[in-house]
């Protein structure tokens, strides 16, 4: 079973594609029957720019926007004062138990459980200490790897760990990512603005931080009767800003402004999601960094619940999925993000028996998606 966005002519594309190799190979995919057939639902990135714009706060997210995972390494050579041995790092939840225990816990969190981890190293470091007979040496010795292999992460994580505090506190980064999560989430438009002009002009705040909170802007208040974008591109070009970022800004516009999505992004059309966001905004969040879900979570949430609209998600071909589906693959043409990457793990935990699969033709930060969707206005995919 396939379905895909309508409004999308990438994910219709795709789809079609995939079936006539399906049809083609058709023994290839016959390898397991199951009483539910599986589902493919494909998604465009367009329909959601918003989240691979904004900061992140989970270990495995903030690494990959700060510091760039490549095939599951992260360089760390320009790290102020990094010795030879970390200047590159390998994190993997296969082989890397704190990393596994970490990965979608946010950055508070993390720096507790980074305490915890030095002070039970110290405290075997000390035992290990004691090598008075050749009994003690034999348990050394038995130990020593498993040794060896916990004083390797310790220095590791508390490198990437302080390497990320210290970004976050050199460009004012908390006071971006609330401006951001407030921008996105909530709807004080005189607010908004007045915060984002106060951060264009701080010199501590980088210029792509600044650009992408105008684009953030300019995405969320696109049709606002006050909207003042205008206002703030000539602020960053007082700024100084480069014809690249300025490029950057239009391109990110033309690629997810309203007209080109196909869904309510900011949930100011339905009625159902207008007063969610108000009891939202009664009860106040738990964390004002972690305001924001992405689009795609609430879409898959119906897709699972069976409330997925067919004139937004149509089936390719006559048939159509009577039952709750058990075995889900969504895909996303034009890449995807550790924060959808958290969600649908989240929709794992809390929907029994649904099997959930997340891919995409990329997994974004927000360099790379505002790098992709100016080289892709250009027409130079």
């Amino acid at each position: 079973m396939i379905r895909y966005q309508n409004s999308s002519e990438m994910a219709k594309r795709l789809a079609d594609n995939v079936k006539q190799v399906i049809s083609k190979d058709a023994g290839l995919f016959d390898f397991r029957r199951t009483d539910v057939p599986p589902l493919l639902l494909i998604v465009d990135r367009r329909d959601d720019p918003v989240t691979p714009l904004l900061n992140q706060w989970t270990y495995q997210a903030m690494v990959h926007e700060l510091l760039t995972i490549r095939n599951n390494r992260i360089d760390l050579s320009k790290v102020p004062g990094i010795s030879s041995d970390l200047q590159e790092v390998v994190l993997s939840s296969e082989h890397d138990e704190f990393y596994a225990n970490n990965l979608y816990n946010n950055f508070g969190e993390i720096g507790s459980n980074i305490k915890e981890l030095m002070d039970e190293f110290q405290a075997k470091s000390q035992s290990n200490k004691k090598i008075e007979s050749i009994a003690d040496m034999k348990a050394f010795v038995e130990n020593y790897p498993q040794f060896k292999k916990m004083s390797g992460a310790v220095a590791k994580h508390v490198t990437v760990v302080g390497e990320l505090s210290r970004l976050v506190s050199k460009y004012n980064l908390m006071e971006v990512s609330e401006v951001e999560q407030d921008l996105v989430c909530q709807s004080d438009h005189n607010e908004a603005l007045k915060r984002i002009r106060a951060l264009i002009m701080n010199e501590k705040v980088r210029e792509i931080d600044a650009c992408r909170l105008v684009a953030l802007y300019g995405l969320r208040h696109e049709k606002h009767s006050n909207n003042d974008y205008v206002g703030l591109l000539q602020t960053l070009n007082k700024r100084g800003i480069s014809e690249k970022n300025k490029g950057m800004l239009r391109s990110i516009m033309d690629f997810g402004g309203s007209r080109m999505r196909g869904s309510d992004l900011f949930g100011q059309k339905g009625a159902i999601t207008m007063t969610k966001k108000f009891f939202q905004g009664m009860k106040g969040v738990e964390n004002i960094y972690t305001q924001h879900t992405p689009l795609l979570q609430e879409t898959v949430d119906q897709l699972v619940k069976g409330k997925l609209k067919e004139a937004a998600f149509p089936y390719l071909g006559t048939k159509q999925l009577r039952d709750r589906p058990q075995d889900v693959v969504v895909f996303m043409v034009g890449g995807i993000t550790y924060e959808e990457a958290f969600a649908v793990y989240t929709l794992n935990k809390t929907t029994p028996g649904v099997r959930i699969v997340l891919a995409g033709t990329c997994i974004h930060n927000s360099t790379s998606f505002m790098e992709e969707v100016s080289l892709g206005q250009q027409g130079m995919y």
